[in-house]
């Protein structure tokens, strides 16, 4: 089972240490690209080069650096510049995590290569194209009407053939294979990009906030407590599998399932070998449940968005999925002349989605004091409140920084600090869109069906597809209707 990002985080439990974890290294990378991004409101953006794909039929023009004054640069020019830049900070995040860095560099040159040409592949106009006048644009009869966030599902598909087809070059590629980083750096990003969003709808902000906060814990109460008890009672297995199976089911699968393992001291395989079905079900969640958010909420999308937010486990899969609705959802009522301001959809299902990992923390305390304390007593053991701030996702921070700065930003500055605020945070959130290109070709990778069955996961996927297609999907989107019907997004001017 090749699963760097699930290894390492069982290592963790094991001793071997790297000098930074993902969380630290998601927040200082995050933050850093989006406080050069803000450079832009002193007149000169100096990441305006980073590479943005434009909707197209004629690849010549498709590619071309965000901001028009690095126009000269041209599109190869920005797309080798992205490349290097990023290549250089993540060799350097490699080096902190004790990789090869050499290994590192070499395979995330590939993985770079792959993921973005499915993301250029993504964005042809018969994938793309939303509108009877888009098409016309483009000089083509039909779509799929996918936008170009079709390109996220290009490089997820690409990533599970390589998995599934070619083990050997998958197993070679795995030292650049970082969803979860990846997924952390693009959520620092995008605590910016809501902010500025949402600034100027404070009221609907507010009621999404708070309705995402509450739902999430109605769910999440129900979701453990039902898991626990099935893999308990009705297939026998031990509290050491049952607790990080039901964090990892309820909560935000591959971080939940490893915090909930190391909370109760398990033997570090259960945490990993949940993490591998969370893996492996997220991929499956993220090609149906936003096609069938689009199909039956697409008059409800803030329903759409917690209910991904809480259906969809792990980080990358719960927000991508939350784009790829988005993308979908916005088509489909474009073509009834209902447009809707972008953001809102994904950024309640980030918002949800934090507000769990949140709670992460919080629950692996309260297990850690529960089997310290009353299960697995042993002498001069005691569960420490420190434990909270352990456990606690710390990329988590980023978001709430770039959030609160871009917002503060957005609600008090000057007509023309919002001028040139829009275009830096667009910037930055280039490279969110990046760092989702390469979660989602990340999460393929890392998707060996034959090979994690072969490991003998039968019971426990059992336990999986009964507690998330019997029950999790649908008291989420039971909750998701409770607290989001009638709340919409702002309309787009």
């Amino acid at each position: 089972m090749s699963n760097p990002t699930i290894a390492n985080a069982a290592n963790s439990q094991t001793g071997h240490q790297a000098r930074f974890n993902e969380d630290w290294l998601a927040l200082g990378i995050g933050l850093l690209i989006f406080l050069l991004a803000l450079s832009g409101l002193g007149g000169g953006n100096v990441l305006g080069w980073v590479v943005s794909t434009a909707v197209w039929s004629d690849p010549a023009g498709a590619l071309a650096p965000t901001a028009k004054s690095y126009a000269g640069w041209g599109g190869a020019g920005a797309l080798l510049a992205t490349y290097a830049a990023l290549l250089v900070v993540l060799s350097a995040a490699a080096f902190l995590l004790k990789l090869n860095v050499r290994r590192f560099a070499l395979a995330f040159t590939v993985v770079f290569a792959l993921a973005y040409l499915s993301w250029f592949a993504g964005n042809n106009a018969y994938l793309a194209a939303v509108t009877p006048a888009d098409q016309q644009k483009f000089g083509i009869a039909w779509s799929l009407h996918l936008t170009n966030e079709g390109g996220f599902v290009v490089a997820l598909i690409v990533g599970l053939v390589i998995s599934n087809f070619f083990p050997r070059f998958a197993e070679w590629l795995k030292e650049a294979i970082r969803p979860e980083l990846y997924i952390k750096i693009a959520i620092v990003i995008l605590g910016g990009f809501i902010a500025v969003t949402i600034a100027g709808k404070l009221s609907l902000a507010s009621s999404v906030l708070l309705r995402g906060l509450a739902a999430i814990v109605e769910a999440y109460l129900i979701y453990w407590a039902v898991v626990y008890f099935v893999a308990r009672k009705w297939f026998g297995f031990s509290r050491e599998w049952a607790a990080p199976l039901a964090s990892g089911i309820s909560i935000c699968g591959v971080a939940a399932s490893i915090a909930t393992g190391g909370a109760i001291r398990s033997r570090p395989a259960v945490p990993v070998l949940v993490s591998s079905l969370v893996v492996i079900f997220a991929v499956i969640e993220v090609l149906v449940l936003p096609f069938l958010a689009q199909l039956f909420l697409s008059d409800e999308p803030l329903v759409a968005a917690a209910w991904l937010g809480l259906a969809v486990k792990t980080d990358g899969a719960a927000v991508a999925a939350g784009g790829i609705a988005e993308a979908l959802i916005q088509a489909k009522n474009a073509a009834q002349g209902i447009h809707y301001q972008p953001g809102w959809i994904l950024g309640t299902t980030a918002t949800v989605k934090v507000f769990i990992d949140v709670f992460i923390g919080i629950w692996a305390f309260i297990l850690a004091y529960v089997w310290t304390n009353h299960i697995n007593v042993q002498p001069g053991q005691r569960a420490r409140a420190a434990e909270i701030w352990e456990r606690f996702p710390k990329f988590i921070i980023g978001f709430v920084a770039t959030f609160l700065l871009g917002f503060w930003l957005a609600a008090s500055g000057t007509p023309e600090t919002l001028a040139k605020l829009t275009p830096s945070v667009g910037v930055a959130n280039t490279f969110r869109v990046i760092f989702f290109i390469l979660t989602f070709f990340s999460i393929g990778v890392l998707s060996n069906f034959r090979k994690l069955w072969e490991d003998g996961l039968g019971k426990l996927v059992a336990v999986y597809v009964l507690s998330l297609f019997g029950f999790v999907i649908w008291v989420g989107l039971l909750v998701s209707w409770i607290f989001f019907s009638g709340v919409k997004p702002p309309l787009a001017n």
